[in-house]
């Protein structure tokens, strides 16, 4: 059996009586690995196997046995996949050894173990060169100089030029951001080129930064980004149709949906924006099956309704999110959604002990009146850009006022 790690490592291992053998077991047998000399406790906690492939990607539940979801995996990609037949005949899963997306950010910014963070820096270097971390170009620079100093050591005048880095610019910077490569040809590089800022980037960094303290700013730039972490799905969504000629024209959007303990993101595949980004407490959400599920072309959907102030009222917008894993995103949101009810009441209740302990100490009653509702509601969208979405619009009394796309002939 192969394990991969995202360091390019890959783990040949030797379990009896594979097919039976589980993910947590395999996990216990990687961490105790004494060629990949991880702290075994910390380890444990932080990291965990996914069956992943361009299609698919699924985290493996501790009783989970990858044998049996590998044999299985047509039959997933087909129920999940958005895929040609082609491309699912030729699809072949990886077992990978990655980030648990249960393990909260408090727990590995607290991480000391140098091969630990090595291994997490590796996976965010993954996922913000696949555009699965939008940030503005600056920050993308910043980071692709960051990794260019861990990879290549400090500045040297005689290999590092502009031509190095335009030659080298993909290992470096998403796609997005890379000078197109139709123009590639010309022997000269504008200042503003990304090659050239990247350069400038490079150079900045002292000569004594050592990879350990490169690679922690690395992940604390990533820390703060409020999808870090996440699990990412695919979908699309209705382009807003601007005319007649759009009508005729349009088509749906690719977007990936990241969910994380904080909330839900969704990000605009093509050009690597987020255009939607909602913390728990301010969305609620539901799944419904395709209306027919005999056509392959009619898909599940996740909806997603958030509070905005429109002309100076409250109202509830409506977003629907085709996608054949829509009911893996409903049941991740659940999970975390329960997680974050329960921490809320927990603090509740510890709330609500100091205030009688307090009452009791000073011979007084408990003041009269309801509680505060524990899980609030804060409608301020994190990141929205609503003109690109297709939308419908509610007011509070749940009457649809306006509508848009598909959503016309609901109503």
């Amino acid at each position: 059996m192969c394990v991969y790690l995202h360091n390019k490592t890959v783990i040949m291992m030797e379990i009896e009586d594979t097919p039976s053998a589980t993910c947590e077991l395999i996990c216990q047998a990687i961490v105790n690995s004494e060629e990949l000399g991880l702290n075994k406790q910390l380890a444990a906690q932080v990291f965990t196997l996914w069956m992943i492939s361009p299609i698919l990607e699924i985290q493996l539940k501790p009783y989970s046995k990858p044998y049996e979801m590998r044999q299985n995996w047509r039959n997933l990609i087909e129920k999940y996949g958005h895929a040609s037949e082609g491309r699912m005949e030729k699809d072949e899963p990886k077992l990978v050894f990655q980030r648990n997306i249960f393990v909260t950010k408090q727990l590995e910014e607290r991480i000391k173990d140098q091969k630990i963070l090595e291994l997490l820096y590796e996976e965010c270097k993954y996922n913000v060169l696949n555009g699965r971390y939008p940030s503005e170009i600056a920050y993308l620079i910043m980071l692709g100089g960051i990794q260019a100093r861990e990879e290549l050591g400090p500045y040297n005048l005689q290999v590092h030029t502009t031509h190095f880095f335009r030659e080298q610019q993909s290992k470096f910077l998403p796609a997005h951001v890379r000078k197109s490569p139709t123009w590639t040809w010309l022997p000269i590089s504008s200042k503003s080129s990304a090659e050239v800022r990247l350069l400038e980037q490079f150079k900045r960094i002292p000569s004594t930064a050592t990879n350990k303290k490169l690679m922690k700013k690395y992940l604390e730039y990533c820390w703060g980004l409020p999808f870090y972490g996440a699990a990412f799905f695919e979908g699309q969504i209705e382009e807003p149709v601007r005319g007649l000629i759009s009508l005729l024209t349009h088509q749906d959007v690719p977007v990936l949906l990241a969910i994380n303990p904080r909330g839900l993101y969704i990000i605009d595949d093509l050009n690597c924006q987020i255009v939607l980004g909602l913390r728990y407490e301010e969305f609620s959400w539901d799944c419904s099956k395709p209306s027919r599920e005999d056509n392959p072309d009619c898909l599940p959907c996740l909806f997603v309704q958030f509070l905005v102030v429109e002309n100076g009222a409250r109202v509830s917008k409506m977003l629907q999110v085709f996608s054949r894993q829509a009911t893996l995103m409903d049941t991740l949101i659940t999970s975390y959604v329960s997680q974050v009810v329960s921490k809320s009441n927990d603090e509740v209740d510890n709330k609500m002990c100091e205030s009688q302990s307090n009452s009791d100490n000073d011979n007084h009653n408990p003041p009269g009146g309801a509680a505060a509702p524990p899980y609030s509601a804060n409608h301020a969208a994190l990141s929205t850009k609503l003109s690109k979405l297709t939308l419908a619009t509610f007011d509070d009394e749940g009457h649809c006022i306006g509508q848009m796309g598909s959503w016309s002939f609901s109503y």
